[in-house]
């Protein structure tokens, strides 16, 4: 008898939780709201900016190679790599025995001719004196016309000694100058202020400058980068000087540095090395400059540059996948999704795209939903659940 009530209790117990198991989940899925059957995107007001985006390469502003106009052994070296130095700052020394050797030589040279010139001179002197002797004596018949003759020529001929002289010590002169002037070269100078960026010769390595001049060190102006971009072909004829121009270093995205296009070369970088067009993509070099004060832009860093073609500020916006096919006037239909849910058509002007945004001149309001895809049933399933 007691086991019979058991068992009846039990089964009430089992019944009961049952039920309220079955409301639980009842009342789940009926309060469990439904998916959204569209995925929409607010119109929302910002900047846009129609732009060609590449990369480039930092260069110095302004870059020059001091070398050595005479040849020797470097002596000595007055800076270092990363010196600051200004015009006319004294940076290497040649040894100057052997250009110390050669003005002396010169000089001596010039002197030798100086005293054959004054030697030279008196000799003149006499010559004339004796054909002006001689012109005197013909005339009273005291000398013969040989004699004359003589002394016309040795006074000729002196004269001719002398002008030959004059010519030599004139080429002296400037072979003392030259000399001077290449003891002066053993002193290298900062042609002008800057930043040694290279050292290409060390203390004691000897330069010959018989063809072209050796170069010792690389001094560059930081003050100012020169940004060379690489621009494609194919967004070449939509760039031009004076438009706007930035870009960002791969170690710090977030800073821009801005300037202006100076120049876009009329030939593809590597015209001068081929007369043939390559097989591969063309790219054109795009220069402009940006100031670098604190000289935190290094030569050679990679630019991600960005060329402004236009730009739109606190203009309306969509997303381009809200955008369907473009009509015959150049508008575009684009569905908004009302508050009722019902979606309707409403045809806009778009103005300029950066290829994910495109900006809305009409028909559209900020704030308006607009829809960009509808929600599939596979994505609604997993919404649910």
């Amino acid at each position: 008898m007691y086991k019979i009530k058991a068992n009846k209790a039990v089964l009430a117990v089992a019944l009961l939780a049952a039920l309220i198991l079955s409301a639980i989940l009842v009342k789940q899925y009926v309060s469990t709201p439904k998916p959204p059957p569209y995925l929409t995107a607010k119109v929302v007001r910002g900047n846009i900016e129609s732009a060609v985006m590449t990369t480039g390469t930092l260069q110095a502003f302004r870059q020059v190679d001091v070398g050595s106009r005479v040849s020797g052994q470097l002596k000595s070296l007055k800076v270092k790599l990363g010196d600051h130095v200004v015009s006319g700052q004294l940076l290497a020394e040649i040894d100057p025995v052997l250009s110390q050797n050669a003005l002396l030589s010169a000089k001596a040279n010039m002197e030798s001719l100086v005293a054959q010139r004054h030697a030279a001179a008196a000799s003149l002197q006499q010559a004339d004196l004796a054909y002006q002797r001689q012109q005197a004596m013909i005339k009273e018949e005291a000398t013969s016309r040989q004699e004359l003759e003589a002394a016309k020529a040795q006074s000729l001929v002196t004269h001719g000694t002398l002008a030959s002289l004059d010519a030599q010590i004139l080429q002296a002169k400037t072979q003392v100058d030259s000399a001077a002037a290449n003891l002066n070269y053993t002193q290298i100078t900062a042609p002008m202020s800057g930043d040694v960026v290279a050292i290409v010769t060390q203390e004691g390595q000897t330069v010959v400058a018989s063809q072209q001049a050796p170069v010792i060190l690389k001094l560059a102006n930081l003050d100012v980068m020169t940004v060379k971009a690489l621009i494609s072909e194919a967004d070449v004829t939509r760039i031009q000087a004076g438009q706007t121009a930035y870009f960002t270093t791969l170690g710090n995205a977030a800073e821009r540095h801005y300037g202006k296009l100076a120049s876009i070369d009329p030939a593809p970088q590597d015209y001068l090395s081929t007369d043939t067009k390559t097989a591969g993509p063309i790219f054109y070099n795009a220069l402009f400059n940006a100031p670098n004060p604190d000289h935190g832009l290094r030569i050679a860093m990679t630019a991600q540059v960005t060329v402004v073609l236009s730009e739109a500020k606190n203009a309306l916006y969509v997303p381009i996948s809200a955008l369907g096919k473009a009509a015959a006037d150049g508008r575009y239909p684009v569905h908004i999704l009302g508050k009722n849910g019902k979606n309707t058509t409403s045809m806009i002007s778009a103005g300029i795209s950066d290829n994910v945004r495109m900006q809305v001149v009409d028909g559209l309001k900020e704030g308006d939903e607009v829809i960009i895809e509808e929600v599939s049933a596979k994505d609604a399933s997993t919404w649910l659940f």
